[in-house]
């Protein structure tokens, strides 16, 4: 799709100026620090165009780079490697930010027991690379589609009523599905649990809770179930909700809110 939309005509700048039988050697370097992610499918872009393209991965995914550092070696025809940088370098950009993004939030969290875990605001079309960029950056990923998990978040739950009737409709839900399947239940006041714990769900998430709120949520709890904290999750507050003792933080702003990491592909003239 990408290169339907950038290629769909061939490139008529390297296809009329670049001599057919020329070859080129090109690096991608840093310009910027971050965390790499997204090697393979820089790759794989570069070869879609052509086959005879070889890349040769100098940092691994999931490591750190330094501003400057080589990333990346790319040999093969001219031609091809021009007309397939913008796409796979938009790729790799975009991946390792998020990678970058969510390895901040990890480390700002590693004295506790919570871990960062992604949300599904992802880019439509490409959530299997950037939730694989969450992976190299140290977090894990939630939920992969609507289809994997039962969720009930605010929009359902204003459906089914409060205390008793919650209780109920979350009972009957329970009933229906299989042992294997984990119920979870989003709530944005603590009110709401009481009902919620009654029936038996496995993951309660605090949605937006005010930091002084979430240690009396955690202790009405009592360890009966897996505690998520989402919500205005940043560099600035992750840590402070990682030390209430919740088990997840998720966050939207790891895929949604990233700016992509200057990463540059230029020619090494012999």
């Amino acid at each position: 799709m990408a290169f339907a939309e950038d290629h769909p005509r061939g490139d008529l700048t390297a296809d009329t100026i670049v001599p057919v039988d020329a070859r080129a050697t090109a690096v991608v370097s840093a310009r910027e620090p971050g965390v790499l992610a997204g090697g393979l499918v820089f790759a794989r872009a570069m070869s879609t165009l052509n086959e005879n393209i070889e890349v040769t991965q100098l940092v691994a995914d999931g490591e750190k780079f330094a501003a400057g550092d080589e990333l990346l070696k790319v040999e093969g025809p001219a031609a091809s490697v021009l007309s397939a940088e913008r796409v796979a370098l938009n790729l790799l950009q975009r991946m390792s930010a998020i990678a970058t993004a969510t390895r901040e939030l990890v480390d700002l969290v590693s004295h506790t027991k919570a871990r960062i875990a992604d949300t599904r605001k992802t880019t439509p079309g490409l959530r299997v690379l950037e939730r694989y960029a969450v992976r190299c950056g140290g977090g894990v990923n939630h939920r992969d589609n609507l289809s994997e998990a039962f969720m009930a978040k605010d929009n359902h739950l204003a459906l089914l009523g409060e205390g008793e009737e919650l209780t109920a409709a979350l009972e009957a839900v329970r009933a229906r599905l299989g042992h294997t399947t984990a119920m979870e239940v989003e709530v944005d006041r603590i009110e709401q649990i009481p009902a919620v714990l009654a029936a038996k769900v496995d993951i309660i998430m605090l949605d937006n809770f005010d930091l002084a709120d979430i240690p009396d949520a955690i202790e009405l709890i009592g360890g009966q179930a897996i505690i998520e904290a989402s919500g205005t999750v940043s560099a600035s507050t992750a840590g402070a909700i990682a030390e209430t003792g919740v088990d997840i933080i998720s966050s939207g702003a790891i895929t949604h809110s990233v700016r992509a990491i200057d990463l540059g592909l230029d020619m090494v003239i012999a």
